[in-house]
């Protein structure tokens, strides 16, 4: 019995070979990018998913995976979303990381957020689903200041004792750097969260 790599070489012929030869194991890919590699683009993607060189993630998004001893490797979440958005610029992360902060949060969400400037909604790429939200400003990667205002931010989503979370999150406060924590609350705090977080200090 022939592997997905043998058929892979030995069903592909000709301009389909060809793009397949130019494809980067574990890059997500648009088809627009493709276009510029073929004539007959719709046919050459038929041919190389049905090889498994190209996987479908959506509506014009495939990936070429990497091979493991367990099989093909799914994409990276930064090059997944950075591919469908055709941006780097967005901050990916679960609710689950909220638990990092010690605010007594413990549940683990099987969802991803995905901050960003382009796009809002809940889009499957693959067998997963990404929440994207529109946001002004988010930073680079993940702090403990970032995540403690966005937990507040998004109190009435989580699945936790709000009350307590926030009894555990005023307890907290101290302990923040004052001015890190004040530039995360006037960089990404809502409205709500900074007014909170004013009554909180000067109480």
């Amino acid at each position: 019995m022939r592997t997905t790599g043998e058929l892979s070489s030995t069903s592909l012929r000709g301009a389909a070979a060809y793009l397949a030869d130019g494809l980067q194991a574990g890059r997500v890919y648009r088809r627009e990018d493709l276009a510029r590699l073929s004539t007959a683009v719709d046919r050459h993607l038929r041919e190389l998913v049905a090889t498994g060189k190209l996987k479908k993630l959506a509506q014009g998004l495939y990936h070429a995976p990497k091979q493991s001893s367990f099989g093909p490797l799914p994409p990276a979440d930064e090059e997944l979303v950075g591919g469908f958005l055709r941006d780097k610029d967005f901050l990916v992360f679960s609710p689950s990381a909220y638990n990092a902060v010690g605010l007594g949060t413990t549940q683990l969400y099987n969802r991803t957020l995905v901050y960003n400037h382009k796009r809002h909604g809940v889009f499957r790429l693959g067998n997963r689903q990404f929440d994207f939200r529109m946001k002004p400003r988010f930073p680079k990667k993940l702090t403990p200041e970032f995540l403690y205002v966005d937990l507040l931010n998004n109190l009435d989503e989580l699945t936790e004792d709000r009350s307590a979370v926030l009894a555990q999150a005023r307890n907290k406060l101290p302990t923040f750097d004052t001015a890190r924590l004040q530039r995360a609350v006037d960089n990404f705090g809502s409205v709500a969260t900074r007014k909170r977080l004013r009554q909180w200090m000067g109480a």
